[in-house]
């Protein structure tokens, strides 16, 4: 570029038949949304947020509370739980509503007298020990339950060793996720899973979590259960939580652990499995 008498370079001439508008106004983080629910490349507006990305986080966050106060219609799960050929058993917390059940986590924890007459009954009729108990409990999204438990049934029954024996299915209302560890007492299950309906986001108002433990009892702790998080469709698939499920409880069983103690190696193990290792040849 040559120079003026003065000394100033030109100033350059830019040709818009020359360059791509879409090149000028793509956001690269745009393309990235459709990878994800999370609330990325919202944009703005000046120096606020899109009048319409304000507005699908109000109907996200009435969502995420609908879900946490929507009843579960306990009689419609145990019938599609029925039609699938499970057996059922019904159990209440201690919180007597929903409003109680809210304000006082630890009546979430443990049984009513009720519940646990009930489970003494059932216990005196099997004849076997339980292998594997499932409990499914409302949690903070009943939402959750009602759509995944059902598929998500299938998909253990189908992973589970043909030798288990298995113990009816309790449906546990306003539960919390420690009511499964006195369940699993009370029947004397050598491990028990829980489906619970996890706490809503702001994109996840459906989420279902699967919680493990083994030999249960009550005053279990966090620690002593694995987790199986955002069982969901658009999260971690059916069969995919099923296979990490089964293959904890078989490790759980085979070392007598469950929880910090009992690592989820599933796919390490996966992969070295299906990896060899050629050496060169001399």
């Amino acid at each position: 570029m040559t120079k003026k008498p003065d000394g100033i370079l030109p100033e350059a001439s830019l040709s818009l038949d020359a360059v791509s508008i879409d090149t000028l106004s793509i956001d690269p983080w745009a393309q990235l949304k459709k990878f994800t629910q999370a609330r990325i490349a919202l944009g703005r507006a000046g120096s606020s947020m899109p009048t319409k990305e304000v507005l699908d986080f109000g109907l996200a966050h009435a969502m995420a509370r609908d879900a946490v106060h929507l009843a579960l219609d306990v009689d419609a799960l145990e019938t599609g739980i029925q039609s699938q050929n499970f057996a059922t058993l019904r159990v209440h917390s201690r919180a007597p509503d929903r409003a109680s059940y809210l304000l006082r986590p630890d009546w979430g924890r443990s049984l009513d007298e009720e519940s646990l007459s009930a489970l003494a009954d059932c216990k005196k009729q099997i004849s076997e020990p339980i292998d594997f108990l499932i409990v499914v409990g409302d949690g903070l999204s009943s939402l959750a339950v009602s759509r995944h438990v059902q598929p998500m049934l299938e998909e253990i029954r189908n992973a589970l060793p043909a030798e288990w024996t298995l113990g009816p299915v309790v449906i546990a209302s306003q539960a919390r996720v420690a009511i499964a560890d006195e369940i699993g007492q009370a029947l004397g299950a050598r491990m028990v899973v829980m489906l619970i309906g996890e706490r809503p986001g702001l994109s996840s108002p459906d989420s279902l979590g699967l919680y493990l433990t083994y030999s249960p009892k009550c005053g279990c702790s966090d620690a002593d259960r694995n987790c199986i998080s955002n069982v969901r469709p658009d999260g971690l698939h059916y069969a995919a939580a099923a296979k990490k499920l089964v293959w904890l409880a078989k490790e759980a069983l085979r070392l007598k652990v469950s929880g910090v103690a009992l690592k989820d190696e599933s796919d390490i193990r996966e992969i070295g499995q299906q990896t060899t290792l050629e050496l060169p040849s001399a």
